[in-house]
């Protein structure tokens, strides 16, 4: 695949302390991939119809190394001051949008830069981009979701290129939802997939939709996006990251059934919220990788914690740049409720269910 444009891009999460280090850390969920590397399966011919099924066995060791892994939570824990700052920064990362690189634009202070997370039970070290290439080697690493995960996949890009130069091998459009890079030196690649739902939707900020005057999301909860899931056996790992997009006005569908909707009150259907309706297409979503032929590494993260003072949609609110404080930034009851929504567990094909963890 050729590109279309030269791939130069300069984003800087900016504006808030605590985003900006979510995103220079890069997920911390997608550190358990780096902590704990895993071996993924090679690819293989399909295996002769009558073949005998192979028996893994587990010794006692990987199984405590297992249970170690569940106990420790990297989601638990606090923000403390770090005098080494990041691996980059808005002079140093080439894939920094510029209406959003701070430095670029005279941002004169750099105390929100020296943070890092401290899990609770966990030790944490620091992140090591070389060491990641090479585990990544051979492999393709996916992040599927809204802005949070093109975030978190600029933000992955400024740390490995710190390391080796990733080079921009596909995109589509200008918008930069779509996009892929490779690490020659690694055979590595990462990449990009918008899919605010995960699920087959159509957005009401779409120009098809704008011109047909919907004012509100379209979702199908019985099939996922093809976007992401067409590609999916061309992944090894890959980090589902959404949320956000279901607070907006939405109408919902399951098969030819319309099931209700969300914050709809000029529409004569049902009003069912989005809870239930968030938890169906994570479900849809971590079917398909179930159902798929490839093994794969499989991360959900859900919302982040808001970042400003007050109310988001009043005038006057005071954007967090300074300090954390303890107590400071806690999680209203929706974002808590919808950040136990979160997976984390190496799927294989038709083995048992996904296992649920409540951080």
């Amino acid at each position: 695949m050729g590109i279309t444009h030269n791939p130069h891009h300069n984003h800087f999460p900016t504006k808030k302390l605590i985003t900006w280090a979510l995103y220079a850390l890069i997920p911390l969920a997608l550190l358990h991939f780096y902590l704990f590397p895993l071996s993924f399966p090679h690819r293989q011919s399909p295996s002769p119809p009558h073949s005998q099924t192979p028996v893994h066995t587990i010794s006692s060791s990987h199984q405590a190394t297992g249970e170690r892994r569940l106990r420790c939570d990297y989601g638990e824990g606090r923000w403390v001051r770090d005098a080494a700052g990041p691996l980059y920064n808005g002079t140093r990362c080439g894939t920094i949008k510029d209406g959003q690189n701070c430095m670029a634009h005279g941002r004169p202070d750099t105390g929100y830069l020296h943070w890092r997370w401290e899990p609770k039970r966990c030790a944490l070290p620091r992140f090591d981009p070389a060491s990641f290439l090479t585990l990544l080697k051979g492999r393709h690493l996916a992040m599927v979701g809204d802005s949070m995960a093109r975030n978190q996949m600029e933000s992955l890009l400024c740390l490995l290129a710190t390391a080796s130069r990733p080079e921009l091998v596909y995109r589509d459009g200008d918008e930069n939802k779509f996009r892929r890079w490779v690490f020659r030196e690694h055979n590595a690649t990462v990449s990009v997939f918008w899919s605010p739902f995960l699920v087959r939707g159509v957005e009401k900020s779409a120009a098809a939709a704008a011109a047909a005057g919907l004012d509100h999301n379209e979702l199908h909860l019985d099939s996922a996006d093809a976007r992401w899931a067409s590609e999916l056996d061309r992944m090894d790992a890959v980090l589902f990251s959404v949320g956000h997009w279901f607070l907006h006005p939405a109408v919902y569908y399951e098969g030819d059934a319309l099931l209700g909707c969300h914050h709809c009150p000029g529409l004569n259907h049902t009003e069912i919220g989005f809870f239930g309706v968030f938890r169906k297409a994570i479900r849809r979503a971590l079917r398909e990788v179930v159902d798929a032929e490839k093994e794969k590494l499989v991360v959900v993260t859900t919302f982040s914690p808001a970042h400003f003072e007050g109310s988001g949609t009043r005038p006057g609110r005071a954007r967090r740049r300074s300090r954390s404080e303890k107590g400071r930034g806690r999680w209203s009851t929706r974002t808590r409720r919808c950040g136990k929504l979160s997976w984390r567990r190496r799927l294989r094909r038709r083995r048992r269910p996904w296992r649920r963890v409540e951080g």
